[in-house]
């Protein structure tokens, strides 16, 4: 059975191997101890600390694989972005330039550099074990955030994001930073990516610059790209669309990847989930309508599982045997949140 939990200090080494298997396109999960380390440290603070509103608190989940007990996934939840350092984006917007006396009207799309999204939360460091994929386990892995959510809504803010991986070629060059970016920076694409990764972005507002940026000036395969997604990022993109997150015109300053959001009580897994009490039992089909495949949450603050099962999303009873009750460390008649993994549209 898997089962999603906060991250705790005996998970490094785990965690460490998934970050090496991700390679370079994952800068939220760094192939670096010390960095790990303290990730770690801020979700064990998080998890443990009263609060009344979103702050800079880094949530860090991870999915094991319980009988051969090893973490096999990660996600992660930012409550406020922007608190500790500057959360920097472009906004895409249009400005026309018109001469009545020469009869010229000209339309322009321009980037401009902004701090749009400061205190959002942010959906991050989504991973998992290539030997893992297919199934529902990426599925678990992303909308288990969700519900967790649904039980300390007071914990984040009122809007989500998610910042999508922009178009690379399979070198993992990026038209977007090659049209722009490196004339301002002194250092490798990848390299600026990883430092804006962990945090450290005092420099893009030292170096970027502050005035808009005409698109009409890029090159064109750098226009192009601009609000793209790598193609290994296509499903988790369209996963989060059917969630409700829209793309509203807002990229990363690196690769021009799109920044998607949606408002907290419209996800659809949010906004879907409910309580339900667990009983001892099998589930049984409802109008002959065979058990629905769900995810079940115990609603435990810094001791949170989830996990999937198959059972009814009818009425308030929640049908379980006792491996469920076991790995949700929970007893019968306790109250659990439970939201569909698949919707209609899968």
């Amino acid at each position: 059975m898997m089962v999603i939990r906060p991250v705790q200090t005996t998970d490094l080494q785990d965690i460490l191997e998934l970050a090496a298997s991700a390679g370079t396109g994952l800068t939220t999960l760094p192939n670096d101890p010390v960095r790990i380390d303290d990730k770690i440290k801020n979700s064990v603070n998080a998890f443990t600390t009263d609060i009344s509103e979103p702050g800079p608190e880094y949530y860090f989940f991870v999915l094991e694989d319980i009988e051969k007990q090893k973490v096999v996934g990660t996600s992660a939840l930012v409550a406020a972005v922007g608190m500790d350092e500057a959360f920097y984006t472009y906004k895409l917007s249009t400005v026309v330039n018109t001469s009545h006396d020469l009869g010229i009207y000209n339309k322009h799309q321009i980037l401009v550099l902004g701090n749009d999204y400061t205190g959002c939360t942010e959906i991050a460091t989504l991973f998992l074990s290539p030997e893992y994929r297919g199934g529902i386990n990426g599925r678990l892995l992303s909308k288990s955030r969700f519900i967790f959510m649904a039980d300390y809504p007071e914990r984040f803010a009122d809007t989500v994001i998610a910042e999508m991986r922009g178009y690379s070629d399979e070198d993992g060059r990026s038209p977007f930073w090659r049209s722009l970016g490196k004339h301002f920076f002194s250092m490798p694409f990848a390299k600026a990516d990883a430092i804006s990764g962990l945090g450290s972005n005092q420099f893009i507002a030292e170096l970027m610059p502050q005035l808009p940026i005409y698109a009409n000036m890029l090159s064109s395969e750098a226009r192009e790209v601009i609000g793209k997604v790598h193609p290994k990022t296509k499903p988790a993109l369209s996963m989060l669309k059917r969630e409700g997150f829209r793309y509203q015109n807002y990229v990363d300053i690196f690769d021009a990847g799109p920044t998607i959001e949606a408002p907290k009580d419209q996800i659809k897994t949010y906004r879907s989930s409910k309580l339900m009490q667990v009983q001892l039992g099998t589930p049984h089909m409802i109008n002959d309508t065979p058990p629905e495949t769900l995810m079940v949450a115990n609603r435990k603050l810094n001791n949170f599982r989830a996990t999937v099962i198959d059972s009814d999303f009818e009425g308030d009873i929640l049908y379980a045997d006792q491996s469920l009750i076991e790995t949700l460390k929970i007893n019968e008649g306790d109250f659990v949140r439970v939201a569909k993994i698949f919707n209609k549209r899968g």
